[in-house]
């Protein structure tokens, strides 16, 4: 799982809940992520309010952090679905669904990885402003591989349909 010889990566992970009590478990997934092994939590962005993709259903409560992990790509992942799962979260094949959690690998380094069950940059990181904005909040600078500077894309999309959620309980 880690590479004692791999130095720490900057890994980007956006977290959202729409059902339950969304904002204890955005906040609970970022206390699980700053306790994965050989990774550290770095920054956290402040909590969004988002409509729903897809069907008629209860906002998302969105929120991006920053991680420095030595984890692999496919290690950091597997930890994030077994968080999702420790929140309820059961994975099907069906999308935009209602969500206990979802965690999502943003960004990895500057890795570009496209194989069956893992794709970073994330699809559609570059154009969603639940997740630009909080990751231009905490790394405008950073470079999303293939698409840009996060502060360039965040200023692109906009922040139509957003609004700060409150702070974690």
């Amino acid at each position: 799982m880690t590479d004692a010889a791999h130095p720490p990566v900057r890994a980007a992970v956006a977290i959202g809940a729409n059902i339950g009590d969304p904002a204890a478990q955005v906040g609970a997934a970022l206390d699980a992520l700053a306790q994965l092994p050989d990774t550290r939590l770095t920054a956290r962005s402040a909590l969004y309010r988002s409509a729903a993709m897809g069907p008629p259903q209860p906002d998302y409560c969105n929120a991006v952090c920053l991680l420095s992990t030595a984890l692999s790509a496919h290690a950091l992942l597997a930890a994030c679905h077994r968080i999702e799962h420790a929140a309820g979260r059961r994975r099907t094949d069906a999308r935009w669904l209602p969500r206990e959690l979802d965690l999502d690998v943003l960004v990895y380094g500057d890795g570009v990885f496209d194989e069956p069950g893992l794709r970073v940059p994330h699809p559609g990181v570059s154009e969603r402003n639940f997740v630009l904005v909080p990751l231009a909040e905490i790394a405008p600078d950073l470079v999303i591989p293939g698409h840009g500077p996060v502060a360039a894309l965040a200023d692109r999309c906009g922040r139509d349909g957003l609004a700060l959620w409150g702070a974690l309980p």
